[in-house]
């Protein structure tokens, strides 16, 4: 009998769906904001459409070095987590291995089988740390990439936000009339 190969997908953009909310929904306030109380200072659509132009490139660029400095950050406390954790596996051994069982207990591993697993895990620094990484301490590597990533992606999505509250103002010449 022919079995079909069983095939997860998951979703696993979270972080550009995560940088996309982020670029997007600062657009409610400060384009639009900015828009708003210029339509009660100026008859012209197109000082509107200027001032606006100008506060989503800045903004633009401000979300995505936000987005870039946030995401190096992690990566920072990434490296300083496993310089941490490489040092208390040289200076403390005894200690990491407690830790090691005590997580394992913590799934239902008890006895012999958790001899083994602790052997195999310890019997190799980088697997230690990358396991003492993830179960000790819930952190999960970063992409090294994700930094330019993040700010293109806050920034572009400002962008994109940013001109939602100025097209009426691009399309109808008077203020009063692109406001409604």
């Amino acid at each position: 009998m022919p079995t079909t190969p069983h095939v997860e997908r998951h979703f696993t953009a979270t972080e550009a769906v995560r940088d996309v909310v982020i670029g997007m929904s600062d657009w409610l306030t400060v384009p639009f904001a900015l828009a708003a109380g210029l339509s009660a200072a100026v008859t012209s659509s197109s000082l509107i459409v200027t001032a606006g132009l100008a506060e989503v490139a800045a903004g633009a660029i401000a979300m995505g070095l936000g987005g870039y400095l946030a995401a190096r950050t992690d990566i920072e406390h990434d490296d300083a987590e496993v310089a941490r954790e490489r040092r208390e596996i040289a200076e403390v051994p005894q200690l990491e291995v407690a830790d090691v069982v005590s997580i394992l207990r913590g799934y239902g591993l008890d006895g012999e089988p958790v001899d083994r697993v602790v052997a195999a895990i310890t019997a190799d620094s980088d697997r230690w740390v990358e396991f003492m990484m993830r179960f000790e301490l819930g952190i999960e590597r970063p992409d090294p990439h994700r930094a330019l990533i993040s700010a293109f992606t806050i920034g572009g999505a400002y962008i994109v936000g940013g001109l939602v509250p100025l097209v009426p103002c691009m399309l109808v010449p008077v203020v009063g009339d692109a406001m409604i």
